[in-house]
């Protein structure tokens, strides 16, 4: 999470510079959205307490004592975890035996911490490492910090899917987080697929950043997985980096209501003002959003 000048400057720059670029016709403004079921949104509940749960610590996470976040899947069987919360965002791989999958998560942005802030600001775009995607090449284009986050865990993660995976006889994978979390997340939805055939990857985020350009939100789209990113009311994280710069989120966007809510966003960063990028500006946001709640669930341990 970006401290709030920072927040507010960023904007600004959003605000700025999209004054220069033509304006979207007004059919293109008023995209239709669709408002989740009570079901749909309840469906959702398991990953936004895993999500939370990426905040603890290694060594209660590996135990699955981590407190209500632990409590809320109580079934649930760690089989790895790691990070040390300064280099490496905390992040843990296990079974959830109710799912019948494998779910996989990481720790987002600890804002008492200075690494994971210069992290997310860190806005340079650079390709993907080639060993680690191979195959996906520029034009594809990513967030150079968010990049680095992700190639520090991905090998060991990688590992414990594989091992969890042949463990509890499962094909499933889903990939959460939350803030940075769910920008790693991302990454490890699409890196998967590349190392490990055959597997049904399902990716939810929460407050998720943009993490690359165009054609890398177009590469997500075209893969067979399945991606959602929830954002909660004026939270600023999730129009940023801004588009003037470069960026843009696949499509998936779920944007929960100041009236509670959730709809669904068809396509890329839909300008309707019921999603993030036509209902938050420099004028208009709100920080303490980013942590939640989610369907009543803050992001916290």
């Amino acid at each position: 999470m970006l401290p709030p000048p920072l927040v507010y400057t960023l904007l600004l720059i959003t605000a700025t510079l999209g004054r220069a670029a033509p304006s979207r016709p007004s059919s293109v403004r008023r995209r239709a959205t669709i408002a989740l079921s009570p079901d749909q949104v309840s469906a959702f509940e398991p990953y936004t307490h895993y999500a939370s749960a990426a905040y603890c610590n290694p060594r209660s996470t590996s135990s699955w004592t981590c407190g209500s976040a632990c409590d809320a899947n109580p079934g649930f069987v760690p089989t790895a975890s790691g990070g040390d919360d300064i280099l490496t965002q905390y992040w843990f791989v296990g079974y959830d035996p109710a799912l019948h999958e494998v779910i996989v998560a990481h720790q987002g942005t600890d804002i008492d911490l200075i690494t994971p802030a210069l992290t997310d600001v860190d806005i340079p775009l650079e390709p993907v490492d080639k060993y680690m995607f191979p195959g996906v090449a520029p034009p594809v284009m990513v967030h150079a910090g968010f990049a680095a986050a992700q190639h520090r865990s991905a090998a060991k993660v990688l590992r414990a899917i594989r091992r969890t995976m042949s463990t509890f006889n499962t094909s499933a994978v889903t990939v959460t987080g939350h803030s940075l979390g769910a920008a790693i997340a991302l990454l490890d939805a699409i890196l998967i697929p590349l190392h490990i055939p055959n597997t049904t990857v399902r990716y939810i985020g929460y407050g998720l950043p943009r993490v690359g350009n165009l054609a890398f939100a177009n590469y997500v789209d075209s893969q067979p997985i399945s991606v959602t990113h929830i954002n909660n009311q004026e939270d600023p994280i999730p129009v940023l980096p801004p588009m003037a710069l470069g960026f843009h989120h696949p499509s998936g966007e779920v944007h929960i209501q100041r009236s509670g809510e959730w709809v669904a966003c068809p396509g890329q960063d839909n300008p309707s003002s019921n999603c993030s990028v036509g209902d938050v500006s420099f004028m208009q946001f709100n920080e303490a959003n980013h942590r939640g709640p989610y369907g009543g669930i803050e992001m916290a341990c």
